[in-house]
């Protein structure tokens, strides 16, 4: 975990699975003696136990996954309606599955930040492709992503310069282009000087 804080509300979050009675924990993963290590926990409930408690449904974040058994593919998808933004979901089924749920992806693009098919969501990989955000309360800013190129929108402010002499604005925005660097000119991307 990144910081002792992350790791605390993760110890928190895994203690209230724990503690809930209808919740079995159905393993954990190796422990890991670093400062802000955790183990990765997986635990198990039913559909009626998640529909009476539906704090059950919060995102702990970290290594964690809660498995609920569904009575039909109806219960399914109202757990998935009733779900508020997390970062991931990961659906595991075979293609005759996905082909019978498809209505599932439609109800969980709006829940979460990324979709994962018969994978994990293990890490992430700075590339144009990738998101790692998803609705309010999984991110505070559910229009961005904290990972891939795309990341620059959630911690860079845009300024306008109007009017400014040449020689007020930043070397960056300077006719000459003195650094090289790829600049936005027209709509053209370009390294020329204007």
């Amino acid at each position: 975990m990144l910081t002792p804080g992350i790791k605390s509300a993760f110890e928190h979050g895994i203690a209230d699975f724990a503690n809930e009675s209808g919740v079995e924990n159905g393993g954990v993963g190796q422990d890991v003696a670093t400062a802000n290590s955790v183990s990765a926990q997986v635990f198990h409930t039913s559909y009626e136990k998640l529909k009476a408690n539906p704090k059950l449904a919060e995102e702990v974040f970290g290594p964690s996954s809660l498995i609920v058994d569904a009575p039909s593919k109806e219960a399914i998808l109202e757990t998935a309606r009733n779900l508020e933004g997390h970062l991931t979901t990961t659906i595991h089924g075979t293609p005759a599955d996905l082909a019978e749920y498809q209505e599932l992806f439609t109800i969980l693009e709006r829940k979460v930040g990324r979709l994962i098919i018969n994978g994990f969501p293990t890490g992430v990989e700075v590339c144009h492709a990738m998101v790692h955000g998803g609705p309010y309360p999984a991110t505070t800013a559910p229009q961005t992503t904290s990972v891939g190129t795309n990341a620059i929108k959630r911690f860079a402010r845009p300024v306008c310069y109007q009017d400014f002499p040449a020689s007020l604005l930043p070397e960056e925005l300077q006719n000459e282009n003195s650094q090289g660097i790829w600049r936005l000119l027209d709509g053209t991307l370009t390294q020329a000087a204007v």
